[in-house]
């Protein structure tokens, strides 16, 4: 039974429910009296249920397809303005001990070189980052509870905070990590981490069990209620994703919607982030041994679709993606993006040698992040390294709050202002300085804000100038 206030996965993720829903969504794709039903209730901006996002992602009239994708456009302005906050990961450790059949870090295989940083590596892979400009990282780590315990995990969390280097400082670190008990995630808490990020990869039970054939992965439900443990253990921001090209890509759309449906009607919050990955070649992984993978053209209007759905969530894109896709969905939903990333443990401090390369996956955007950083601002956005409201107390359901009264431009388009004045005194190149400065000069023309923020701006512009750092809103 379908049931989004339960905490057992085989109920709030009904695999009943999504195929009802699908069919659903078949039935009525061109129906045009429900699917304008359906848009109107979206430009309230309250969002929508996973079956009436399904209608809109299986539409396939050409007409009501431009009014969803100019409605993502809108509502990505309204909730998130021009802004994209940049972050990177950092791999800690490929050691792990599951089968998962799409990732090359599977336990059986034995050629791919398996490493885990120490502290000081770990200590100068951060520097490098900071001497990019990062402010923001996710962590990343196989499981293997022997290789990495939580205590490693724990102890690398208290490395990154503790490096201050010239004017650089990390100052949030997201956590990629595998499920784990109501206690782990409580002494994650209590380190200090932004948001936990967990990747469902499918929702289909039946598909998942066969592609995590062995190893603590295996067990569907212990995974899929993770946000739960989470958020017990006192984590407010959590973060959804899928691997798009594993299963039905309509089934998943479905899945993660319940899912974010879920959390809410159980904790009062939804996800703080949903990424949207697709399988990628990798050491002895081949995409093209999965049968669904998506095309540019679905992949941005599931993109499209999911903004609409939960206009309130950040919605991340990472390297994975071509510059160019990554171009045409960022205006479609995208808030966060990554940049000048590396997938190998240890790729930053120091170029890998190809027979030492551990990357989890190809990169398809590989420029660096002053290019980067750039190119959005060239097209008219304005990068962000803010991490002010995960320290300012503003998570969980207060950032939701916010979010939801369309409120959140009066702390984010100020702090983006100010931590991109940071980025190009301190590592820009001569190029993107002038393109930034330009940018800054305008931007704050147009901050919505009192004129007393506007004031502070001006003045923590000039005090940035001359060699302070670090003030937000």
């Amino acid at each position: 039974m379908y049931n989004p206030k339960s905490h057992d996965a085989d109920e709030f993720i009904s695999h009943e429910e999504i195929l009802d829903t699908l069919k659903y969504a078949d039935e009525n794709k061109n129906n045009i009296e429900l699917i304008d039903k359906i848009l109107e209730k979206a430009k309230l901006g309250k969002g929508l249920t996973h079956r009436e996002a399904s209608v809109l992602l299986a539409c396939d009239i050409e007409d009501k397809n431009k009014e969803i994708f100019e409605l993502a456009k809108k509502i990505k302005l309204d909730y998130y303005g021009n802004r994209i906050v940049l972050f990177a990961p950092l791999y800690l450790s490929n050691y792990c001990v599951n089968g998962c059949v799409y990732c090359p870090y599977h336990a059986k295989n034995k050629h791919i070189p398996r490493r885990k940083l120490t502290q000081e590596e770990i200590k100068n892979e951060v520097i490098a980052l900071q001497d990019m400009g990062h402010k923001r990282l996710a962590i990343e780590s196989g499981e293997d509870p022997v290789n990495n315990p939580i205590e490693y995990i724990l102890d690398s969390i208290k490395t990154i905070y503790g490096i201050k280097h010239k004017n650089g400082s990390i100052r949030r670190v997201n956590v990629n990590i595998a499920a784990t008990t109501v206690e782990n995630y409580r002494k994650l808490h209590e380190a200090g981490i932004g948001t936990y990020i967990l990747f469902q990869e499918t929702y289909n039970k039946e598909s998942y069990e066969k592609l995590h054939p062995t190893g603590p992965k295996h067990n569907y439900k212990y995974h899929t209620e993770a946000m739960d443990r989470a958020m017990q253990g006192g984590i407010d921001d959590v973060g959804l994703g899928v691997l798009f090209g594993l299963e039905s890509y309509r089934y998943e759309f479905a899945g993660i919607l319940m899912h974010a449906e879920h959390l809410e009607a159980a904790f009062g919050v939804g996800p703080h982030t949903i990424s949207v990955p697709r399988i990628r070649k990798a050491d002895d992984i081949d995409p093209e041994t999965f049968d669904n993978g998506i095309d540019d053209d679905t992949f941005a209007k599931i993109v499209a679709c999911i903004r609409i759905a939960v206009p309130y969530t950040g919605m991340i894109v990472s390297t994975r993606e071509s510059a160019e896709c990554r171009k045409r969905v960022l205006e479609l939903g995208i808030s966060q993006i990554s940049g000048g990333s590396k997938t190998s443990v240890g790729g930053y401090f120091k170029p890998m040698p190809e027979k030492e390369d551990s990357a989890q996956f190809d990169v398809s955007d590989r420029r660096p992040l002053d290019e980067v950083i750039k190119w959005l601002m060239e097209l008219g956005y304005l990068p962000s390294f803010c991490t002010a409201c995960y320290r300012n107390g503003r998570t969980g359901d207060r950032f939701i709050e916010i979010c939801k009264e369309k409120q959140i431009h009066n702390f984010c388009h100020p702090n983006a202002i100010l931590t991109l004045k940071e980025y190009l005194e301190d590592y820009a190149s001569e190029e993107t300085k002038k393109v930034g400065d330009a940018l800054i000069e305008r931007e704050v023309k147009i901050l919505e804000c009192p004129q007393c923020v506007k004031s502070k701006v001006a003045e923590d512009l000039e005090k940035i100038e001359a060699g302070g750092r670090d003030y937000n809103f």
